[in-house]
């Protein structure tokens, strides 16, 4: 997966130890950047004791909502995989305190499959 792949909504897997010198300054002591995914514009980040999702906005994508979620908060999380006709997949993401779950919207399965597996290892 690429540039193209991220640009169509698809998942792609980005370099983990490049991530960890861009956050330096949001990391904490100790915590490391273990898998990253970019959906177009949007990342998921894994590290060894949180979920962080950056939401780019703007023209430019320089400003940027980070929300940070520690693998305790999550409660519980769900997908949905692509069919015929409905060629999106979704990941929703209960977190403690939340009433609607955060949504993820995937153009393909491969990704959706990565990232559940992955939230499947850090949060259960």
């Amino acid at each position: 997966m690429g540039i193209l792949d991220g640009l169509l909504g698809n998942a792609s897997e980005n370099d983990a130890q490049e991530l960890q010198q861009e956050l330096t300054r949001l990391l904490a002591t100790g915590e490391r950047v273990e898998k990253a995914y970019a959906i177009i514009r949007d990342q998921i980040i894994f590290t060894n004791k949180r979920l962080i999702l950056v939401d780019k906005q703007g023209v430019t994508g320089k400003k940027r909502e980070i929300l940070s979620v520690p693998y305790r908060s999550i409660e519980r999380f769900s997908m949905e995989t692509t069919g015929h006709f409905d060629l999106d997949a979704e990941l929703k993401i209960w977190i403690r305190g939340q009433a609607e779950p955060l949504t993820k919207n995937f153009r393909d399965d491969q990704s959706i499959h990565d990232i559940s597996r992955a939230l499947a290892e850090y949060a259960l």
